[in-house]
């Protein structure tokens, strides 16, 4: 039995331990994409766990999707991320961005440049989405050319390659949830009839030629993905249908020597139990809404080398002295994980030492 609190090499880091912070969208960006004056607090207040992985940022300006959300592809989001890099390295953590372009589950008014969203398909999601004028409906997106499907990709290398110029450890690719990578997989969301659509590896080819290209460019030991097996969200659903292309995207990602993959699980025992037997780098695996007293029993039952935990960590940012310590935690915040953009339910959830 391995324990959660051991150490673990990931890629060219060695982690204290097996507990990661999942990526959590936090709307607190400036308008133009720039992480907010907050930031660095934000996540170096968190630095105690093994990893963290930072919200969703988008690549392009075509992946947002939301409002004030983070961006990595110009110099002031290098110059904004830098700071969060130097402080969590100041404060002895490890940081991976999360690359998420939404796709189709976008609005007009959230986005600087104001298009259409882009997909896979022009099928849209049926779902509506907060946007400064209220919930609003998200529309039809535009269908993506052959060229542009190959210009996203790279748009994904490159903001691969302005994160480690701010200072990230690495990068992991939103490959889940609904969005841009998970809609390609998605045959509800994909009727593409080029060698992005179609058959199961044409499903599964952006996504790893987004790995492959990210890969490339900053190396395999410093990309990571994470997946979303069966996840219905934003309008995808897979159910099992899909269990067999998300086996051969192990497979592939295996081939290629990624430094983790990151998986949510929803509750398929038999599909996470073969992604574990086909994937010999660090798996992490994140259950949404486990409690504490679950903490750990991945790591230690061989289904996952590490552990994602999302609200726990937001509203906990000394996590690890609490669950070691066995002291109380504080409870998460919820109408404030999105609201308002300062310092409540942000940075200022207390430390065991101002209890």
């Amino acid at each position: 039995m391995t324990d959660v609190w051991s150490p673990i090499k990931l890629g060219n880091l060695q982690l204290p331990h097996r507990l990661a912070m999942a990526p959590m969208t936090r709307s607190r960006a400036r308008p133009d994409g720039t992480p907010g004056d907050l930031a660095p607090e934000y996540y170096a207040q968190r630095a105690t766990m093994g990893l963290l992985i930072t919200e969703g940022t988008q690549p392009s300006e075509d992946g947002q999707g939301y409002t004030n959300t983070p961006g990595i592809y110009t110099d002031a989001h290098v110059a904004g991320w830098r700071k969060v890099t130097d402080a969590v390295h100041k404060a002895d953590g490890r940081l991976f961005v999360q690359l998420m372009h939404v796709g189709r589950r976008s609005h007009p008014d959230n986005t600087v440049h104001h298009r259409q969203p882009v997909a896979p398909s022009a099928i849209a999601p049926r779902e509506q989405m907060f946007t400064p004028q209220g919930m609003q409906t998200v529309p039809e997106p535009r269908a993506l050319t052959t060229a542009e499907v190959r210009q996203t990709i790279a748009d994904f290398a490159h903001g691969a390659v302005r994160a480690i110029e701010a200072g990230a450890d690495g990068v992991e690719v939103h490959g889940a949830n609904g969005y841009l990578v998970h809609q390609f997989l998605a045959p509800n969301a994909n009727d593409r009839t080029d060698e992005y659509g179609g058959s199961l590896k044409n499903r599964a080819r952006f996504a790893v030629e987004v790995v492959q290209a990210i890969a490339a460019a900053i190396g395999p030991e410093r990309t990571a993905i994470r997946l979303s097996p069966g996840l219905p969200t934003g309008g995808i659903v897979e159910g099992n249908a899909n269990d067999d292309l998300y086996r051969y995207l192990v497979g592939a990602f295996d081939k290629i020597g990624i430094a983790y993959l990151h998986v949510l699980h929803i509750g398929n025992e038999e599909l996470v139990a073969d992604i574990r037997k086909a994937f010999g780098g660090v798996l992490i695996v994140n259950r949404p809404g486990r409690s504490r007293e679950q903490v750990g029993t991945d790591v230690a039952a061989g289904l996952a080398d590490m552990e994602a935990l999302g609200s726990m960590a937001l509203a906990n940012p000394d996590l690890v002295a609490r669950l070691k310590a066995g002291a109380p935690l504080n409870e998460p915040r919820v109408p404030l994980f999105y609201a308002g953009g300062g310092a409540e339910g942000y940075i200022d959830y207390p430390a065991l030492s101002r209890v």
